[in-house]
């Protein structure tokens, strides 16, 4: 099952200002092949506002990183939606990165991810394991703790989660390095064939 990468939707948004703050800029962000990953405002060096975004292959680099920040700070000066004085802060999701979209279970399947639901399910809240199945509507987890009692494997709807986040293993930087360069090389092919 392979998704729309550019238009699909999260499956985790923001409220509240945060997410004031992601209608502001996912706009902009799509306008120029990123997807926004998440939206967070943190009392850290005073106010830090932070943009977790990524291009659409999964990418991010530094100048991507600038060449966002530059994009949204003059849009995010003029809607003015938080009223104190915040520094910027544009980074990529990382190695270790919130699960907020299917094709991220999709992707990182084979990977563990640590996650919690707004509703019960099984009886639980929270759950870790590797991500053995994906889709359109739930993935499954094969948990590495487990209760007396309790399956082995678990699916979660996509519809409960509340937060996913893969958990840094020497697997998950590999895969995430080969997946890196793969993204690179197709894009430096890709270059090439604009000229």
């Amino acid at each position: 099952m392979q998704t729309d990468h550019e238009n699909e939707p999260r499956l985790i948004v923001e409220t509240g200002l945060d997410r004031r703050v992601a209608d502001i800029i996912e706009p902009v962000l799509i306008s120029m092949g990123f997807r926004l990953v998440r939206v967070r405002l943190m009392n850290q060096n005073g106010l830090t506002l932070q943009i977790m975004t990524e291009r659409n292959d999964g990418t991010m680099t530094v100048q991507d990183c600038e060449e966002v920040s530059m994009a949204i700070s003059p849009v995010l000066d003029v809607e003015d939606p938080v009223d104190k004085a915040y520094h910027l802060e544009v980074s990529s999701p990382g190695i270790d990165r919130p699960m907020v979209r299917v094709s991220d279970f999709e992707r990182w399947q084979g990977h563990i991810v640590k996650c919690e639901t707004s509703v019960l399910v099984e009886n639980r809240k929270r759950f870790r394991g590797k991500i053995v199945a994906v889709t359109k509507d739930d993935f499954t987890l094969e948990r590495d703790q487990i209760a007396y009692g309790e399956e082995p494997r678990v699916t979660v709807p996509f519809s409960a989660l509340a937060e996913a986040k893969l958990i840094l293993t020497d697997d998950l930087i590999r895969d995430a390095l080969k997946a890196d360069k793969l993204a690179r090389e197709a894009a430096n092919q890709n270059d090439g064939e604009d000229e």
